[in-house]
């Protein structure tokens, strides 16, 4: 096992990662996929040390009061670094901050990133992304496979990529993705006051259901349907064949649908990689 305490800035260059959890307060963490060796770089440190362990594979990284538990890092809020780390592209990825802000390209198994403030960003990231805040953005471009999205009050904005499925769920934060849903897949999303906006491709085939108790439903696709009812308003219908799936429910907070054409690259999709469940 090699273990390291980094008190100011430094850089280490590792024999092989198969693993990443980390966890921050304040400051900022960046994982980024390459081919090359896997190095941790750690600049601005300032609070207690930040620790860096190494076993079997296996890269942890935390401010020290962090890891020894909540109490910890509640006694010093002013913990604070900003780390960048590469490793491999199919290494799982295990992500925990408060404050901090997390970027994460490039990497293709499973990525996971909880913060409560910090605002997540994920670009070109493949297989199982779950990312959540409470009140921090996420921001998402050119994913490709299972997602899942949590926020309380938070913004979650996501464009292209072609998604197996999609599950985004926040109390008054605002939703909003540009998507191609390919064959067989599934959107969902539900919020309490936070608007929805989603924007699919005109020749986009999927059961559609958009319900809103109190907010209002546009739509630019002809073929679906508005019905009001006493408590909710609906709409509903199959555009194309009916493939896809898609569910969107909120209780106060606007729908919004939208069309855009087709492009070079989704006009010849017919399936793409990714994780069933």
């Amino acid at each position: 096992m090699s273990h390291w305490t980094i008190e100011e800035s430094a850089t280490l260059e590792l024999d092989g990662v198969v693993a990443l959890k980390a966890t921050l307060v304040g400051g900022a963490i960046n994982v980024l996929a390459a081919a090359d060796r896997p190095t941790v770089v750690v600049e601005g440190v300032a609070g207690p040390p930040l620790q860096v362990d190494h076993e079997a594979g296996m890269l942890t990284i935390g401010h020290t009061r962090m890891l020894e538990g909540v109490l910890g890092w509640l006694r010093n809020q002013q913990a604070r670094a900003t780390v960048t780390v590469t490793v491999p592209p199919d290494c799982p990825v295990e992500l925990n901050t408060i404050s901090a802000d997390a970027v994460v390209t490039g990497l293709s198994v499973r990525t996971s990133v909880r913060s409560a403030a910090g605002d997540v960003v994920l670009d070109g990231v493949g297989g199982r992304v779950d990312a959540g805040t409470v009140s921090g953005r996420i921001e998402a471009q050119g994913l490709n496979g299972t997602v899942s999205f949590t926020s309380v009050a938070g913004e979650l904005t996501l464009a292209g990529g072609s998604i197996h499925r999609l599950s985004a769920r926040t109390v008054s934060g605002r939703i909003t993705a540009d998507v191609a849903l390919v064959k067989e897949r599934t959107l969902t999303a539900n919020t309490v006051s936070g608007e929805v906006a989603l924007r699919l491709p005109e020749t986009t085939s999927a059961e559609v259901h958009l319900s809103s108790a109190t907010g209002r439903i546009d739509t630019a696709f002809p073929r679906l349907r508005q019905h009001d009812r006493t408590m909710a308003r609906t709409v509903t219908g199959t555009l194309g064949t009916g493939e896809g799936s898609l569910t969107v429910n909120t209780v106060s907070g606007g729908i919004t649908l939208l069309s855009r054409p087709v492009s070079d690259e989704e006009r010849g999709l017919t399936d793409v990689p990714g994780e069933d469940e």
